[in-house]
């Protein structure tokens, strides 16, 4: 089958998650189908990675979108009912573009990641449809809206009503939905949500495997932090949570590694010696295997935390929110530890550096968990069984 697969970004590095789940996907349809990888982009590519994805697709094909027509559509779609995360993404040259790939490589099916992508195809073709919405973009802003600064609260309950509004006439015009978990489906209000295929982020066992090495951090953040949920989350860690744990452990160390960390986390480290903040690591192996205790106390935000089933994977021992893991499934108690307050995290952490026989208990369990639910190429299969039910153009 010839599948045409429309992305909002290149996805090679895998530094942020809707690129980790496009690649594994990607790379096991790449490997029984001819795709044609139509990637956006507003920075530019560094032409090694485009030459990487060569080696896993039969066609490639990168738009850059400008940071001059990003503003302009943006100023254009106040007037309009568009999201203005679809607008962001949404252009003249780049919808000239793929209508030019699509009569030149006349795919069978489409599929779209995220419904940023999707005015591109969503009624000027006939073709099978496929959207994966990954997660709901629309609770994801509504949670947001609860702590944003005041003057642009009105914006972003104006961004959600646009964004459910916009998922339930996409959920109408593809003819599959596709979703990251079924917390995420039910956030969904369209009537028929139940419809939607819940098809879960895998983790690569082969790379993301226990390591023997010193371990020189009690506690570990990782993910994008110039993503808001993510900040959110480490802010509150620094701020709620390790004062209370040092009042009993004074050392407490704590390393936040990731890409892109914005000014208010890269300030974390310049007020206090015992946070290290690492900004883009070239293996982020490296980060989990020297740390005793992986926190991700996550308010908000929405989605499948790619985090936490990399960190279980290494058999480092996981504490997190009901939030977050309610999307993953995790037993709590058992594979995974979950807190509520901040004297809850506080308190599970401190009896997790008290007790080694606990940490490796709680890892043990948590590694055996995610490698028994979660896999790349199962849920590759289940999007491919899903396709070819609608059968060829």
């Amino acid at each position: 089958m010839r599948l045409l697969v429309l992305l909002s970004r290149v996805p090679f590095p895998l530094e942020k998650g809707d690129k980790l789940r496009a690649y594994h996907l990607v790379t096991r349809l790449a490997k029984r189908h001819e795709v044609y990888l139509f990637c956006l982009s507003d920075a530019r590519v560094d032409p090694a990675h485009i030459e990487h994805l060569q080696q896993v697709c039969a066609h490639i094909e990168v738009v850059r979108i400008g940071r001059w027509r990003i503003l302009l559509k943006l100023l254009t779609a106040v007037f309009t009912r568009l999201p203005f995360q679809v607008a962001y993404f949404h252009h003249g040259h780049a919808q000239r573009r793929i209508d030019r790939a699509i009569e030149r490589f006349r795919p069978d099916h489409v599929i779209c990641q995220l419904v940023r992508t999707t005015e591109y195809v969503r009624e000027r073709y006939a073709l099978p449809k496929t959207l994966d919405y990954m997660d709901t973009l629309s609770k994801g802003m509504e949670r947001r809206t609860e702590t944003a600064p005041l003057h642009l609260r009105p914006i972003f309950r104006a961004e959600t009503r646009r964004l459910i509004r916009y998922e339930n006439l996409m959920f109408d015009q593809f003819d599959h939905a596709v979703i990251i978990s079924a917390q995420d489906r039910d956030y969904i209000y369209h009537p028929f949500r139940d419809r939607m295929a819940v098809v879960p982020n895998g983790v690569d066992t082969k790379l993301f495997t226990p390591q023997e090495v010193e371990q020189q951090y009690d506690l570990l953040f990782t993910g994008n932090m110039n993503y808001p949920p993510n900040i959110d989350s480490v802010l509150y860690l620094v701020q709620k949570v390790l004062p209370i744990v040092r009042k009993q452990r004074p050392a407490t160390s704590l390393l936040i590694s990731g890409v892109d960390p914005t000014a208010s986390v890269r300030d974390l480290a310049k007020t206090d010696p015992l946070i290290s903040v690492t900004g883009w690591v070239r293996d982020i192996r490296s980060s989990y295997a020297t740390s005793r205790i992986f926190v991700a106390p996550m308010q908000i935000g929405t989605g499948l935390q790619n985090k936490l089933l990399e960190a279980m994977a290494m058999r480092i021992p996981c504490i997190t929110s009901a939030l977050a893991n309610n999307a993953v499934g995790a037993p709590a108690g058992d594979a995974i530890l979950i807190g509520e307050t901040p004297e809850d995290y506080a308190a599970l952490i401190l009896r997790l550096l008290a007790d080694p026989g606990e940490r490796k208990r709680i890892a043990a369990n948590g590694y055996d968990f995610v490698r028994a639910n979660f896999d790349w190429d199962r849920s590759a299969e289940a999007l491919e069984r899903l396709i070819a039910r609608t059968g060829t153009a």
